[in-house]
């Protein structure tokens, strides 16, 4: 049998070994992992569960190339968080600090037949500088210095949901060989939903929190919906809805609801004054322009004892410079300007932040708020169970994963869709097919 041996560089639970091993094995071709690297404790931990007796190297800047043994893939879903949206997306500098420079280095002393790489989408706009760019800076680096090694390289962002997962995550995967471009189009699409992963009969969550929720909403009616006071419309249940702080009228409710619409409308800034931003305060005689009602006042007044409104002034974008000399535009109520009324908003501020619909499909999963999204289970709700969340990224259910919940959780947040580096490794496994024809 055709043997292959390859590296796995930031591997953390072994998403992109376990994808392109499955790849392998489609073709025929027996594989061996001559070196991983991961510095996460729990990751390695997991990594330990499903490779036994394998060694795991530690900080991959520590490693010198030269003591690497020879190997013809190199896989890597090399950190990501200076091109995360979720990030400072500090820059093209910043990318000299990124572990890009690491695959590079690895690349250049060890020339392999070919790699794959994974990231999150913003890289692929991260430092434009020209708005119909293809591309930005970072990524335009990226691949010019794959070029400048010899590799003939492609990119795409791919989204799991057409891989036959039931998530929304959408990657960039970038993928190069010697001798060829591998190609990454026309992959069949294959669907899911949640419900297809859902176990059933686990233990249900409870908290005066939740009886309020589900006292106010029927199963069905939560599905798909978010729980935040940051937007409005059909699709999020607020705090007022539920009356988490306080009992609300319904006219109450009615007054929030379109307090929320009028307060991001441009017309109020230009009556202050100033730079329009998202979500202003706006002022009792302001609000009576929409709002008619002979005790607006009152109404008002009784949702900020509740704590549902809150007082504050208008913000204006003002500039500030720190000890160093840098400066950064920042929100500063304006004391000039009148009081008005605004929504007590907070991301993330409620125990339960959606309610996933088992007929369609997940949200993309992330570390920081995958315990915050529920399911219903019997008669209750309760947080997704990591063999759930391991089948929302395509593991099989023998894959070891013994950790704490929460650790879980980060380790799933940041690992990749299996079924789409099984597919894009296929095709980087057929252009080395074609180049070595030896048996």
């Amino acid at each position: 049998m055709r043997k292959i041996k390859f590296i796995d560089l930031f591997a953390g639970i072994g998403g992109i070994r376990l994808g392109f091993e499955q790849a392998a094995r489609d073709f025929g071709i027996e594989t061996q992992c001559v070196m991983t690297s991961e510095i996460k404790e729990y990751a390695v931990d997991v990594l330990k569960q499903n490779h036994p007796g394998e060694e795991i190297r530690g900080d991959i800047t520590k490693i010198d190339a030269s003591d690497i043994p020879d190997f013809e893939i190199l896989l890597a879903g090399f950190p990501c968080q200076a091109f995360s949206a979720a990030g400072k997306r500090l820059g093209f500098m910043d990318t000299r600090g990124t572990m890009f420079f690491e695959v590079e280095r690895i690349l250049k002393e060890k020339k392999p037949f070919g790699f794959v790489l994974e990231n999150v989408e913003g890289l692929v706009n991260h430092d434009k500088t020209e708005k119909n760019a293809p591309m930005g800076r970072t990524l335009e680096t990226i691949l010019g210095h794959l070029a400048e090694l010899g590799y003939k390289t492609e990119w795409k962002i791919l989204n799991s949901r057409n891989f036959g997962l039931a998530q929304e995550r959408k990657r960039i995967y970038i993928v190069g060989s010697k001798i060829e471009k591998p190609s990454l189009e026309f992959f069949h699409v294959k669907t899911a939903v949640l419900g297809d992963v859902l176990e059933k009969g686990l233990p249900t969550v409870h908290s005066k929190f939740i009886n309020q929720l589900l006292s106010h909403y029927s199963f069905e009616e939560l599905y798909g919906k978010s729980i935040k006071d940051k937007r409005g419309g059909e699709n999020n249940i607020h705090s007022w809805d539920i009356e988490m702080k306080g009992e609300v009228s319904d006219n109450q409710k009615k007054l929030l609801n379109e307090l929320f619409k009028q307060r991001r409308k441009k017309k109020w800034a230009e009556e202050f004054g100033i730079e329009w931003m998202d979500g202003m305060p706006l002022t009792f005689e302001q609000i009576k322009t929409f709002f008619a009602d002979e005790n607006l006042m009152q109404m008002l007044e009784d949702l900020v004892s509740k704590g549902y409104l809150c007082k504050e002034h208008p913000k204006r974008l003002v500039t500030k410079t720190n000890l160093f000399g840098e400066s950064s535009i920042v929100r500063q109520q304006d004391e000039s300007l009148p009081l008005g009324y605004n929504i007590v908003a907070g991301k993330l501020s409620f125990e339960v932040n959606k309610i996933l619909d088992p007929q369609d499909v997940t949200p993309t999963l992330v570390a920081m708020d995958m315990k915050k999204l529920f399911v219903v289970d019997n008669d209750g709700i309760r947080t997704l169970s990591l063999k759930e969340g391991l089948r929302l990224f395509g593991y099989p259910d023998d894959y070891q994963f013994d950790v704490k919940k929460d650790d879980g959780y980060d380790l799933l947040g940041n690992t990749v869709a299996v079924p789409v580096i099984r597919s894009v490794a296929m095709r980087l496994l057929e252009v080395y097919l074609k180049s070595n024809t030896k048996s």
